[in-house]
């Protein structure tokens, strides 16, 4: 089977029926990334735009489609195969076959109503119809319209790019009917993997009626007090928990462009006594100025920041906000902006820390004015903010950081208005009281709401209980005979420690304590990002190679174990599987991953090889794979340093199986886990049976020929990844058994020399790899 051929494991209900056929109209940036990440889930899609100029009448379809190919909205070039490129003059009747209709054009009512009149007379009745409007309502786009259409229409806000950005927005319109609105729901959970809020049909829904506030507050706030680009988006970076572009530089990569496109729209939609109007971005001169000159961010010659000079030269500059010329970048010297946390932050008395308790106040008092009309609870308030805005914690989560009744203290004494529901927070214990239940956005105590199908180790430690822990990991019941291996250390890296629960998990398996085991963790972007080099680095220092061969034996052993343990072991894959990570990963009967899977050997740039059975996991793969040259596959694989863009190119690399499932929800991934857990024990489970593989044959090129000029530290690593997949007798057989030994011996070989050990310190000092 090849990749192309490949479809996600879909989690299903009773009742769920999926999407099979798409058509998305309107191929700019939205609608093909749209249609990218449809193709990528499994959905065979038509991609229309307008009719081209030219011969290729459907060249904007096909050109944008292309364009996501470069830009890697596609997991994999070859699901590009899976959009047809068409136009709306020539190929719109697609839309009777199709189960979905994605609406992407202009933002302009007038377009969306011309096309809609078009496609009601197309349609199959029943088929969903949504669009991707970040701001006209749906009682305005469904006028005029069938009862029919309006009962099946739906807006569906995807956020830019559509694959990685997790958040989409549903929003009902009155005449949508409950089961158009629940499949549309379920679709986007179970099929495209992403978090939906269910939104009332207000002006900028939940994440951008927020989001844009805060960047007017952040800015004109910056602007007020002083403050440079460099201060402000330090600032509003890393104490907040906001990615590290901050502020201006956030305005940088949406476009300051967008500013007279948005903002206006926005503004005029809502009434004349919201706080947003207090902020009036294009009245700014700042603004003004970036946009009268082409400024418009990093799709233009610059905007708050530039990386090049009209020279073409590279450069690190920002504008000063008074003279509005480029200036290079200074050091932050207020204390604010290398605050640890918000609370230390806010503690603070310099103008930075000032300018941060002005901008956070008024988000804050914001999102509880707000909360009422947007959302049924403060939770769905912060879920937009970090899932549209990548905040590690929303408004409210922050509030609960500081402590509500703190904030109350101080809101008093500066005598500031208190809002009734940061008042209702301070009165139940914070805006989430305990793990349980959250404040409804009328500031009462309700219940989390929990997703079907959605399993936690949290949950489950709290349900059933923990069999061992450490601080390294814990061995969690997951229910019905199942336990878990979570690990809990940074990253969840591999460290002496994580070694040793493997072993305890290998032992509670054997007393009978569970029947089946899963590996995995809530962390939301690691399944393991490898082995922590620190582990190695004492070995190192004091001269022990003993003690090193015995650490890197050791974690050999106890992962090959897993992979032949009398009860089956199902690795619940996401983010980062890298290096021992990886190797852990490939130590599991089968894999359940996220669509977003990191995976691959970067080892050799940190003068290291896979010695976890990593180089001869790889080799097993290959073979099964009916790779016609097997060691030559497994050794482009353990020496190429690269690293998975997705879980199907992993699988392209047979880091993955035929056997193994690709799931598109990051938030499912431990549930599908547990159930193929439970399946394979209800199969009749018997470890895998020892495999014979055919080593470097004497009569090919040798597998390290390529690397002549190489450095001498790289010749040396793959020299002895060579030497693990010929067994040191080209073109016989070996076992695993037989191999796995020459894994240790050639790490613990490598981790002698001088050149190996200055790339795990370079890597440990700088974060860096090192090429010498």
């Amino acid at each position: 089977m090849t990749i192309a051929d490949r479809q996600p494991r879909i989690p299903m209900t009773d009742g769920f029926e999926p999407v099979r056929r798409a058509v998305v109209i309107g191929a700019g940036t939205m609608g093909s990334g749209i249609a990218a990440h449809l193709a990528n889930c499994g959905i065979v899609v038509a991609l229309l735009d307008r009719v081209a100029d030219g011969d290729d009448r459907s060249a904007l379809a096909r050109t944008a489609i292309e364009r996501q190919v470069q830009v890697g909205g596609f997991m994999v070039p070859a699901f590009a195969a899976r959009v047809t490129p068409g136009n709306v003059e020539d190929d719109l009747d697609v839309v009777a076959e199709a189960d979905w209709i994605v609406e992407a054009v202009f933002e302009d009512p007038n377009v969306k109503h011309e096309l809609y009149a078009k496609l009601e007379g197309l349609r199959r009745p029943g088929t969903l119809m949504s669009s991707n409007t970040s701001g006209i309502p749906v009682a305005e786009l469904v006028r005029g319209h069938s009862e029919e259409f309006a009962r099946d229409f739906t807006i569906t806000h995807f956020f830019n790019p559509p694959r990685t950005m997790e958040l989409l927005e549903v929003v009902a319109g009155e005449a949508t009917s409950p089961e158009v609105l629940e499949r549309t729901i379920r679709v986007a959970d179970r099929q495209l993997g992403k978090t939906v809020l269910e939104c009332r049909d207000t002006p900028g829904f939940i994440a951008n009626r927020l989001g844009s506030h805060w960047m007017a507050v952040a800015a004109l706030e910056a602007f007020e007090a002083g403050l440079d680009v460099e201060t402000a988006d330090a600032i509003m970076s890393r104490p907040f928990g906001i990615p590290r572009t901050g502020v201006f530089g956030l305005f940088d990569l949406v476009g300051v462009n967008l500013v007279p496109l948005l903002w206006p729209v926005l503004t005029r939609a809502l009434p004349a006594d919201d706080a947003a109007q207090r902020y009036d971005l294009m009245g700014d001169r700042v603004f003004q100025h970036l946009l009268d000159n082409g400024l418009i961010g990093r799709r233009g010659p610059g905007g708050f920041t530039r990386r090049k000079n009209e020279s073409g030269e590279k450069v690190d500059e920002v504008i000063d906000l008074e003279s509005l010329q480029y200036r290079a970048r200074r050091p932050v010297t207020d204390p604010a902006g290398s605050a640890a946390d918000l609370p230390t932050l806010l503690a603070g008395d310099s103008p930075g820390a000032t300018y941060a308790w002005t901008v956070f106040a008024q988000v804050l008092d914001y999102a509880c004015h707000i909360a009422p009309e947007v959302g049924d609870d403060v939770a769905a308030v912060d879920a937009g903010m970090e899932l549209g805005y990548a905040w590690a914690r929303g408004p409210f989560k922050l509030a609960d950081a500081v402590g509500a009744a703190q904030l109350v203290v101080r809101y008093e004494a500066e005598g500031r208005a208190v809002p009734g529901l940061l008042a209702a927070a301070a009165k139940a214990g914070g805006f989430y009281p305990d793990a349980d239940t959250v404040l409804s956005s009328t500031g009462s105590v309700v219940e989390r709401r929990k997703v079907e199908g959605v399993l936690t180790v949290a949950d489950a430690q709290r349900a059933h209980g923990v069999l061992a822990e450490s601080e390294a990991a814990a061995i969690v019941d997951l229910g019905d005979g199942v336990a878990c291996l979570a690990l809990r250390t940074k990253m969840n890296t591999c460290d002496a420690g994580v070694i040793e629960m493997v072993e305890r998990a290998l032992a509670l398996g054997e007393e009978g304590a569970f029947k089946g085991l899963v590996i995995g963790s809530d962390h939301p972007r690691a399944f393991s990002a490898g082995a922590n080099l620190a582990t190695f680095t004492h070995f190192i220092e004091s001269e022990d190679p003993d003690g090193l061969r015995a650490l890197i034996r050791r974690g050999q052993v106890a992962f090959h174990a897993l992979r032949n343990s009398a009860f089956p072991v199902v690795a619940a894959a996401k983010g980062f599987a890298l290096g021992g990570g990886c190797e852990l990963m490939l130590a599991a009967n089968r894999v359940v991953t996220h669509a977003e899977l990191y995976a691959g050997f970067p080892e050799r740039s940190v003068g290291l090889l896979p010695a976890w059975g990593g180089t001869v996991q790889s080799l097993v793969r290959a073979l099964g794979a009916g790779e016609p040259l097997p060691a030559a596959s497994a050794f482009a694989v353990t020496t190429s340093c690269e690293v998975s863009t997705s879980a199907w190119q992993a699988a392209d690399w047979h880091l993955l199986t035929d056997h193994d499932e690709v799931v598109a929800s990051v938030h499912r991934v431990l549930a599908e886990a547990k159930a193929v857990a439970l399946d394979l024990l209800e199969g009749g489970w018997t470890p895998p049976a020892p495999v014979e593989l055919p080593l470097h044959s004497p009569d090919a090129e040798p597998l390290d020929a390529g690397w002549a000029d190489a450095s001498e530290t790289d010749r040396a690593i793959v020299a002895r990844i060579a030497g693990i997949l010929t067994g040191g007798r080209p073109g016989a057989t070996a076992s695993e058994e037989d191999l796995l030994p020459l894994e240790v011996d050639a790490a613990v070989d490598l981790l002698q020399r001088p050149l190996n050990q200055e790339r795990v310190w370079h890597l440990l000092r700088t974060n860096r790899p090192l090429a010498n």
